[in-house]
């Protein structure tokens, strides 16, 4: 089988600076991506988690270390540069996966207000018409 290194983006805010906030958007980040790529953590080589100066509460990628599978994840948190009027409270991710070539699309995951940081990688349901079906 044929494998390539892909990159995953993905970013979350979190409503408040507690440990609790900052884990439940870890965790909802995390499963969706997840389940929306296909993703066996254990083929993943890397991932960054960058949060915004207004959050301290926890280290996102502690949090990650606790998800099955993740305890051998190579792991780094870093802060995101600030820039006055950006969006606060957010959490944004990085992974690089070794996915098969065949995988489909890589999905990035954008929630929560971080929709709009990217509302071109929004993810909308697929419907199939009958001419999209030939």
């Amino acid at each position: 089988m044929d494998w390539q290194v892909r990159a995953i983006r993905g970013a979350i805010t979190v409503p408040d600076n507690t440990a609790k906030a900052i884990g439940d958007a870890v965790h909802e980040l995390l499963e969706i991506l997840e389940t929306r790529n296909h993703l066996d953590p254990n083929c993943i080589i890397s991932a960054t988690f960058s949060v915004t100066r207004d959050l301290d509460a926890i280290f996102p990628a502690a949090v990650a270390r606790q998800r099955p599978h993740w305890d051998n994840v190579p792991l780094l948190d870093v802060q995101q540069m600030h820039v006055e009027g950006s969006l606060p409270r957010c959490i944004r991710l990085l992974i690089h996966a070794q996915l098969p070539a065949f995988h489909a699309e890589v999905q990035h995951i954008y929630l929560r207000g971080a929709k709009d940081l990217r509302p071109d990688w929004s993810i909308s349901p697929i419907t199939l018409t009958p001419s999209s079906r030939d």
